[in-house]
């Protein structure tokens, strides 16, 4: 049955898997390529020709690899894309603007399903990484997702890169890329090494009804503070994203405050500005230095997160702790 029949028909789960078994425009058999991604091993015995992402991070970095032309679908996108992927990504179909669903994603005839999240693989979503392996899908999550307990956060990142490089047969891409991104966190530790002391951070990435996320220690803030020669101040917390108080942020008096701005995702207090103002109204928040002297920081929201553009918010975040802290 050809892809373009399937996708008229009803979704059942046999279809699916006669969908995956013999993918359409699948590449002729190579050596097969073995890699493992959060426990999980992963077996190709030839390219996979039709990848569908389920987050704007995945996405952008499938994109920076040079594989824009089969990706088949993707989905959870929250800011705008990158300028340099704009041209490419608009080739690719999306199809859901938010988080993905089995169905959709069924109907995408997928070989092999990118993601930087565990998170979007439960039944209620995309479907469990078990579920989709029993259809003939494997599944990629992005290491940094998978902590290991010794390999630091940029380094998983990269190798994700080595990792899907092999499985849609760029290595040579992926390893420049990898490559090209060691060399910025080489620059920002060098900037590190001559600043005086080591400024109090503190990475605020939303708003939800009054409580702010902030970054704790298992996100990659946390690394782009040491990399930058600075601390997190919620760093004891061994979470990504943990809700925390403004109290509590003021209490802990951090030098430097970082906001994500998620302008285009929509959700009230998503703006950078919307932030800055709640913290100017806060009778504890609006006392600290960082307020008072605008010694605040403004990134992209998505850059805070692991995917190939997290690089430029760490070189952002270092240029901008030359600008506020004083060097």
């Amino acid at each position: 049955m050809s892809h373009a029949a399937r996708l008229g028909l009803a979704l059942t789960a046999a279809a699916f898997v006669a969908g995956c078994a013999a993918p359409g425009g699948g590449a002729a058999p190579t050596s097969s390529v073995v890699v493992e991604s959060c426990g999980k091993q992963l077996s190709f015995t030839s390219t996979p020709q039709r990848v569908v992402t389920l987050d704007q991070n995945s996405t952008e970095t499938l994109l920076a690899l040079g594989v824009g032309d089969r990706m088949a679908g993707t989905a959870n996108l929250k800011t705008k894309v990158s300028p340099k992927y704009a041209e490419a990504y608009a080739k690719i179909p999306v199809l859901a603007p938010k988080v993905i669903t089995a169905e959709p994603l069924r109907a995408a005839d997928p070989d092999v399903v990118v993601s930087s999240f565990q998170e979007h693989f439960t039944t209620d979503r995309a479907g469990t990484r078990d579920e989709l392996a029993e259809l003939g899908v494997p599944s990629y999550v992005s290491a940094v997702n998978c902590p290991d307990g010794t390999t630091p956060p940029f380094e998983r990142l990269f190798r994700d890169y080595e990792n899907l490089g092999k499985i849609l047969d760029v290595t040579d891409k992926a390893n420049a890329l990898a490559a090209e991104q060691r060399a910025v966190v080489a620059e920002v530790q060098a900037a590190a090494a001559k600043r005086p002391k080591a400024p109090k951070v503190v990475w605020i990435y939303s708003v939800f009804k009054d409580v702010p996320y902030v970054a704790g220690r298992d996100g990659m803030p946390s690394q782009m503070s040491k990399l930058a020669g600075a601390a997190n101040v919620f760093d004891d917390v061994a979470q990504e994203w943990p809700e925390v108080s403004w109290e509590e942020i003021a209490r802990r008096n951090p030098d430097v405050i970082v906001i994500g701005d998620l302008s285009e995702r929509g959700n009230p207090g998503d703006k950078a500005s919307e932030k800055l103002a709640m913290m100017r109204e806060h009778p504890a928040v609006a006392q600290l230095d960082a307020v008072k002297n605008n010694k605040i920081i403004e990134l992209p929201g998505i850059e805070m997160d692991p995917s190939v553009r997290t690089v430029d918010a760490l070189r952002a975040f270092s240029k901008g702790l030359d600008g506020v802290a004083g060097g």
